[in-house]
């Protein structure tokens, strides 16, 4: 009796959190694929300039460009770094000389290992203008003459 109630129970399928995260389970509770009606991010028109980002806090400007320029002529890459830390910010650019070989860079290195880290690259979109500043009262910061 107590053999046939563990098959039954082997059967039914997991149990507990093992339930949670088995994709046997038919009650798994995150998609396997992302929905079709989710809305897409716009992508960025092809340039010269590419975002990268995931970057480790290890990873410099010279590391970056070595490992772009593979893919062609690197003319300015640069590690986007924290003013009070030094540390990187987690993502730089790569500006190339040919869309052509910015586009081999996204091929060559989206999704690839970088100083330990998976790193997406893709087209950089250009700044949104910055909104109007206030109007300016004299050059005197704190109001005093």
């Amino acid at each position: 009796m107590a053999m046939k109630t563990a098959t039954t129970v082997a059967a039914a399928g997991p149990r507990g959190l093992r339930s949670l995260f088995s994709t046997l389970s038919t009650n798994f509770p995150f998609p396997s694929q992302p929905a079709a009606n989710q809305p897409q991010r716009p992508q960025a028109e092809p340039s010269t300039n590419l975002f990268v980002s995931g970057l480790s806090k290890r990873t410099t400007d010279e590391g970056l460009r070595e490992c772009f320029a593979k893919f062609g002529e690197v003319l300015h890459a640069r590690v986007v770094k924290d003013r009070a830390s030094g540390w990187s910010k987690g993502f730089g650019f790569v500006r190339y000389s040919t869309l052509e070989e910015a586009a081999a860079g996204i091929e060559g290195m989206d999704g690839k290992f970088l100083d330990g880290w998976v790193i997406f690259a893709e087209y950089a979109r250009p700044r949104d203008s910055p909104p109007p500043s206030p109007p300016s009262y004299g050059n005197n910061q704190y109001g005093r003459q």
